[in-house]
């Protein structure tokens, strides 16, 4: 998943890209409004973070000229400025949320995933972790250039985790969306699941993709 932010200020831009970098996205950076809309026009992004108040085009503006180019890509408006005209604004122009500063990292991203979810990633856009490559409209998984023998269960397992990366999908989600069952806590039908995929996405490889949360699930997140 590849990323623009546009903001002003040099360290929360570096915070920011740093972080995100850190949950494997691709991440490129303007520091002002009018560099951050050419390189919105230019390149494709999966999902936009911009601060309102900008230099040179502010937040609001840059949004609506891209709408206007028929560019829909997702926008997470980052602010200091709460009051409910400016949210209003902000949805009306063609963002797709508003997170108000100061923020914790962890719901930037949630809101991040959701909004990938939502609309810009689609049951075909390939998903990219690390080394990990699925190429979700052929159904086919790589791995360090090499491609993965996985099981229908098993691409459906790991296709669940990767869109939900960065975040612990439960077992009761994981059985509720690979076998329409309700969970059974002393089951060991996800955990078993689980151990099959890591034998062919880890083994062979190095760098672990997958971890545990004891007595809640598992996340995904990049190799380290």
């Amino acid at each position: 998943m590849k990323l623009l932010i546009v903001e002003d200020d040099p360290r929360a831009a570096q915070a920011l890209e740093r972080s995100l970098r850190q949950h494997c996205f691709l991440v490129e950076t303007a520091f002002d409004g009018l560099q951050g809309l050419s390189m919105a026009r230019q390149e494709t992004f999966d999902c936009l973070i911009l601060d309102v108040m900008l230099p040179g085009m502010d937040g609001f503006t840059l949004v609506a000229e891209l709408r206007t180019a028929g560019i829909e890509t997702p926008v997470v408006f980052l602010t200091a400025r709460d009051a409910l005209p400016d949210r209003i604004r902000g949805l009306e122009v063609g963002g797709g949320d508003y997170l108000v500063k100061p923020f914790a990292f962890s719901e930037l991203l949630l809101r991040i995933n959701n909004l990938l979810q939502r609309g810009g990633e689609t049951l075909t856009k390939d998903l990219i972790i690390g080394d990990l490559s699925i190429h979700r409209a052929q159904r086919k998984v790589y791995r360090g250039g090499k491609r993965l023998d996985l099981s229908n269960q098993e691409y459906a397992l790991l296709d669940l985790l990767a869109r939900n990366r960065g975040n612990v999908v439960t077992r009761t989600r994981i059985a509720e969306e690979l076998w329409e069952l309700a969970f059974d806590g002393d089951s060991n039908l996800v955990d078993a699941a689980v151990r099959r995929l890591r034998k062919k996405v880890e083994d062979p490889f190095e760098g672990k993709l997958i971890h545990t949360r004891r007595g809640v699930g598992y996340i995904l997140e990049c190799p380290l």
